[in-house]
């Protein structure tokens, strides 16, 4: 039984040595090769004095060394911080200053993006850089060191490694929240691997499994694909996801048997053409991150002909949540499903009591897979982290659940309904968002009075971001010059589809802006015309 999310891999090494664990473009990596790497990337964090509950940051695209480095580091103690690869500087920046982390390992282009914005960051120690021309030595206070000299840094077994259980922090998952910059959510070991067990029961995986992994590492529907596959000893497939047709081509090449995937990439896929069969193998698909919308769940049965769809709903604070029983599917258009193995999921209304069937309130989660809070933010803590509803007071101890702030309804039959949010958080592209860190780099520019961003329905991306702003000095708007900081700032998934201009915008009775009213507005912006690409924008004066 495994404690810690390293001994996954150990677990598979042992049960499965020869069966291919990694698929990278050409290269594959048996289970046996993998854990021999995790321990030699172990011994070598260990060498560099990597102390217990340290932070390994890990900037990379999907390779070998990604997924070595996340499990090395759980090897030698420390916790991983998975740091997407589509981020800006301004975001690297502050998931390096927030969560202190000591070692980062990431490529030399990568390094170089972050300019003098890296001699700022005074925790950080040592940067391991895995371009096999990369030399060691010093920049500053910081320590430069080839990933392939940290492998030799010391034998494995030549170093006493950090112990860790299964209630110790593994992981940080940095998310969006309703309010500034994003915030790291602390997963333990526990929260992993019951996350893996959990999954992979209902998936049905087993060694014979093949999982094309399409989804950011630093996702947790993404990173699951990575546990419950090693849990089960399947294969991983990494992509690195550039056109559709490179997933349909893998899908042929290796056989896919299971994918994960948000809805826009369920659009993207739906409108390849699949007639030659290469997605006969597909045993299952996975949608997540959003509403599946019933015309595409049918063009994806037609697609993966011999595959069950699973629904899925989660949360970085749960990791998963909810799925829809395959059997379900065409009986409950819309529902979210029940919860997933070993959780419990509760709605409560306002005064934290359950809700009937049909009268709407917020999703709870309790169970293993609540992780410990928000990294160095007690007080966001305590308001998302709150004792279970209807604990008998007699525990002394009370367990925390998390407060999703997701509303939703449950059926006569217990099966849950999505409804909204109760923050101005925006979901767009599997993404959640904050509008402030939006509206942030807009009022950097000087160029505004005023301005919000509100997420509005749009037909693929769940919701469409659009600014509304009044400019200074009486217009006309910059919309060009507005994109062009969002586009350097923001990674491309935050970047606004819409820009409106407004002389005035509109208040409510607590003299604060309306956003409310301008969703309801601006609700149909999107579904008349085509909205433009991801990451260009237009300019509307209103």
């Amino acid at each position: 039984m495994a404690q810690a999310l390293h001994e996954l891999v150990a677990r598979a090494a042992r049960q499965w040595p020869q069966q291919t664990a990694l698929v990278v473009k050409n290269e594959r990596l048996s289970y046996g090769e993998l854990w021999s790497s995790v321990e030699q990337i172990a011994a070598g964090l260990g060498r560099l004095g990597t102390a217990k509950y340290d932070r390994v940051g890990v900037w990379l695209d999907k390779r070998v060394e990604t997924i070595v480095a996340f499990f090395g580091a759980s090897l030698a103690g420390a916790a991983f911080v998975p740091i997407n690869p589509v981020l800006r500087a301004p975001q690297v920046t502050h998931i390096l200053k927030d969560c202190n982390i000591r070692v980062l390992v990431t490529t030399h282009d990568r390094m170089r993006s972050l300019g003098g914005a890296i001699d700022q960051c005074r925790d950080l120690a040592v940067v391991v850089l895995v371009d096999s021309h990369s030399e060691n030595g010093q920049q500053g206070h910081l320590s430069i060191l080839n990933w392939a000299a940290l492998q030799k840094t010391a034998l494995p077994g030549s170093v006493r490694l950090n112990r860790v259980i299964d209630l110790d922090m593994a992981a940080i998952l940095y998310t969006s929240g309703s309010t500034g910059l994003p915030k790291g959510v602390v997963l333990s070991h526990r929260n992993l691997i019951v996350g893996a067990q959990s999954v992979s029961q209902y998936l049905e995986n087993s060694p014979e499994d093949r999982i094309l992994s399409a989804l950011p590492l630093s996702f947790d529907a993404g990173l699951s694909q990575i546990t419950t596959a090693f849990w089960v000893g399947a294969t991983v497939i990494l992509l690195n996801y550039l056109l559709p047709r490179d997933l349909k081509q893998i899908c042929a090449r290796e056989a896919v048997t299971g994918l994960t995937a948000v809805p826009p990439l369920w659009f993207q896929i739906s409108e390849l053409d699949w007639s030659d069969g290469a997605g006969a193998p597909m045993r299952y698909f996975a949608n997540t991150g959003g509403h599946m919308p019933l015309p595409l769940l049918q063009r994806l049965r037609g697609i993966f002909p011999n595959a069950k769809p699973y629904l899925m709903y989660g949360l970085t604070e749960a990791f998963r949540s909810t799925y829809l029983d395959p059997k379900e599917v065409d009986r409950r258009p819309g529902s979210i499903g029940k919860a997933i193995p070993n959780a419990e999921i509760m709605v409560v209304n306002a005064d934290g009591k359950p809700c009937a069937p049909g009268e709407e309130g917020e999703l709870v989660h309790r169970g293993a897979l609540v992780s410990l809070g928000y990294w160095n933010d007690p007080e966001r803590t305590a308001a998302r982290f709150r004792p279970v509803p209807g604990r008998q007071k007699e525990i002394p101890i009370q367990e925390m659940a998390v407060w999703s702030g997701d509303i939703v309804k449950l059926d006569e039959d217990g099966f849950l309904y999505y409804v909204g949010r109760r923050d101005d958080m925006i979901k767009t592209s599997g993404y959640r968002v904050s509008s402030t860190e939006i509206e942030e780099v807009i009022f950097g520019t000087g160029l505004v009075e005023e301005a919000v961003a509100i997420g509005v329905p749009h037909p693929t991306l769940g919701h469409g971001i659009v600014v509304v702003a009044k400019p200074k000095g009486g217009g006309p708007l910059a919309g060009d010059e507005l994109l062009a900081a969002c586009r350097r700032d923001l990674p491309l998934y935050m970047v606004p589809a819409l820009f409106v201009e407004r002389a005035q915008l509109p208040r409510n009775p607590n003299g604060k802006i309306d956003r409310p009213a301008l969703a309801r507005e601006l609700g149909d912006a999107f579904q008349e015309a085509k909205a433009p690409p991801e990451g260009g924008a237009s300019c509307t004066p209103r």
